[in-house]
């Protein structure tokens, strides 16, 4: 796995996963950053305090490593502009890595809540930088085309339909393609933000007003997806220290479809409706202390 030193104005390097990595294995990156123990909210605390008071460079990077999940989850809600999610995840790897720097443990809040606005930040940055609204020619056969009209509309300017058939007939295209091309190489890119003397009807057309959805808060989704899955692996590993019965108890009665009653259980086991009760009572009780633990 590769690794790269990252300053964070201590004067130490900071070990992270090498944010040009998903750009050769974008599957096995996101698998490897997924299967990175999630942080307690102790644990965060604990570990935050060590960085802000003590430049502990350790333990900012159990910090950003334990949140590059959350890195990767926020470059797939821009996966809509046609940029490589890779990349969106190399800035916002940046961004993590600078919330962390700027984290304040004392504030009372969990770093994915502090550190989203800087991971969007970076991502918002790189959007401005590449994202265009047309694409212009993405084939080996659009290449050609735009090429040769180019050349064209260089003579010629606007072609009429006599023209766009011939040049048609000459790449042997269809003459609809040959203007839908025109119209591409025609079109320009769209100001990113409103005119500040622009209609203020039109305004919420710009893509600035689109980029993201103000009406959800990201934060707080990505909060209850981390304690769901710190939930669902503390359930799985307390109802394998249960017997194969209390197992298969609970699965037919909570975790199934099609729920099983204590009658139906007590003759598969050939015990009494009360005992499969009892088993039932006794199997919630470990899981909870487990859980609890």
């Amino acid at each position: 796995m590769s690794t790269m030193n990252t300053g964070l104005e201590t004067g130490k390097s900071l070990q992270v996963f090498d944010p040009s990595t998903p750009g050769r294995d974008l599957t096995a990156y996101i698998a490897s950053v997924n299967s990175i123990a999630v942080l307690s909210p102790e644990q965060e605390l604990e570990l935050a305090k060590q960085y802000y008071y003590d430049d502990n460079v350790d333990a900012a990077r159990q910090l950003v490593m334990a949140h590059l999940r959350f890195v990767v989850h926020l470059a797939k809600t821009y996966s809509g502009y046609g940029l490589p999610q890779a990349d969106l995840i190399q800035e916002g790897n940046v961004g993590l890595m600078k919330a962390v720097k700027r984290f304040n443990p004392e504030v009372g809040v969990r770093l994915v809540s502090f550190a989203v606005h800087w991971i969007k930040a970076e991502m918002h940055e790189y959007i401005l930088r590449n994202w265009r609204i047309v694409k212009i020619a993405t084939t080996k056969a659009q290449r050609k085309l735009f090429f040769n009209l180019r050349s064209s509309k260089k003579r010629l300017g606007w072609l009429n339909n006599e023209e766009a058939q011939d040049l048609a007939n000459d790449l042997g295209v269809d003459a609809k393609v040959v203007r839908q091309m025109e119209g591409r190489m025609s079109a320009y890119d769209m100001a990113f933000d409103a005119e500040p003397e622009g209609d203020e009807d039109a305004a919420y057309k710009a893509p600035a007003y689109y980029l993201e959805d103000q009406g959800s808060n990201l934060a707080e989704q990505l909060e209850e997806a981390e304690w769901e899955e710190v939930t669902n692996n503390s359930l799985h590993l307390a109802m394998s220290e249960l017997d194969d019965r209390s197992k298969d108890i609970l699965k037919s009665r909570w975790l199934s479809d099609d729920k099983a009653t204590l009658h139906e259980l007590a003759d598969k086991y050939g015990v009494s409706a009360e005992r499969i009760r009892q088993l039932e009572k006794n199997a919630m009780n470990k899981i909870k202390a487990s859980m609890e633990a």
